[in-house]
């Protein structure tokens, strides 16, 4: 017997006994958009089953791969001190270089941003997302130039699974907005901890720097640290964890992301062919690599892939600082590091401009890395 499509504020929700060839993506991605109330305004009508369009293919290696975190460890920096010891210092470079080599990914704790302000900053993402479903629809945008950008999956219509998180975009660097044109709920909050997190950021670079065998300066000097958005993500619980993904397996598009991440955790990452989960630590940042730094840095320091497993617990809440200029209009290019390069180490990747990769970014399916599409051939080494 056929069984009835429902639906919720206009979404249609197609239950998994419906044949294929009644679903129709495209119609339902619109559909899901247009409530402009996002995965939270699901959670909010009292669905039991979520919609077709957030089921996510089973991973081939999914079930029985997941490594704990006996297995690997993940580095742990202790940030206290570094610019006052010089052996404290040359340690906490060598390993960020171990990490950044092996894994990509690493956790930095005593960092200097105090608890009480880490714990503001979650609320303001959960006081935002939990807002009245009006006054949210009001914010609901695809418009990358306003001041703050909110809505469920920036590639909606491009990727083929949806995932099971709602996100706002702040892009505090290098052309902040006014203040005043940012929601009063997390107004303050958001200008306060963007100036902080662009101070770590800064301080990560120069190791990173140092970690090249380079001078401290050199990272942000290139632009690295031009460009700051914070990613406001909001995880609902989800009736159905095992059938969609939080975040979809992905490498980042930045120079580095500095996250904070609340203690639901669900956040894995690839090593090398596993997913590691990376465990909350209270206070802690995770720091992982992006693609530009593996491209500048002619991979050397590794981009890898990772994602945000759903699950029943939430809503899960993390916060990302992401360095780049993402999409700003500039004809700066990057490439390899010429003092990186010789002969037994040729460059590996052409140079491209930030916003040409980041186009690249948006336009690909999640898991693909952008700098495959700038590998030089042989002919060209």
């Amino acid at each position: 017997m056929a069984v009835a499509a429902s639906s919720v504020n206009g979404l249609i929700l197609t239950p998994i006994s419906k044949a294929d060839e009644n679903f129709h993506r495209p119609t339902e991605l619109k559909a899901f958009d247009d409530t402009k109330a996002g995965v939270k305004g699901l959670i909010d009508a009292g669905i039991s089953e979520i919609p077709r369009i957030f089921y996510s293919p089973p991973d081939d290696d999914d079930s029985d791969n997941v490594s704990g975190r006996t297995q690997i460890q993940i580095p742990v920096i202790d940030m206290e001190h570094v610019n006052k010891n010089s052996l404290k210092r040359k340690y906490t470079v060598d390993k960020i270089r171990e990490a950044s080599e092996k894994l990509g990914f690493f956790q930095l704790i005593n960092h200097g941003i105090p608890g009480s302000v880490l714990e503001e900053m979650k609320d303001a993402v959960r006081r935002f997302h939990e807002q009245d479903t009006e006054v949210r629809k009001q914010l609901y945008t695809r418009d990358l130039t306003k001041p703050l950008i909110y809505n469920s999956n920036i590639r909606l219509y491009s990727s083929p699974t949806t995932d099971w998180r709602d996100t706002f975009a702040y892009i505090s660097a290098p052309n902040p907005p006014n203040p005043l044109e940012l929601p009063e709920i997390c107004r303050g909050i958001l200008v306060d901890y963007s100036n902080r997190v662009m101070e770590i950021g800064k301080l990560l670079l120069e190791l990173l720097s140092e970690a090249l065998g380079l001078n401290p300066n050199y990272l942000n000097e290139i632009g690295c640290s031009e460009g700051l958005a914070l990613l406001g993500h909001y995880y609902p619980a989800c009736p159905q964890p095992k059938l969609t993904i939080g975040t979809s397996e992905h490498t980042d598009n930045t120079f580095i992301t500095v996250l904070l991440q609340d203690h639901i955790g669900g956040l894995q990452f690839r090593h090398p062919n596993k997913w590691v989960d990376m465990p909350p630590v209270a206070g802690a940042f995770v720091v992982n690599i992006g693609d530009l730094m593996q491209l500048i840095t002619n991979d050397k320091f590794k981009s890898i892939k990772h994602r945000v497993v759903a699950n029943t617990e939430g809503p899960r809440i993390s916060v990302a600082g992401i360095f780049s200029t993402l999409g700003l209009t500039t004809s700066k290019l990057y490439g390899p590091i010429k003092e990186l390069l010789s002969e037994e180490n040729p460059a590996i990747y052409r140079e491209a401009t930030i916003r040409d990769i980041n186009s690249r970014f948006r336009s690909d399916k999640p898991g693909i890395s952008t700098l495959q599409h700038l590998k030089l051939s042989q002919g060209d080494v």
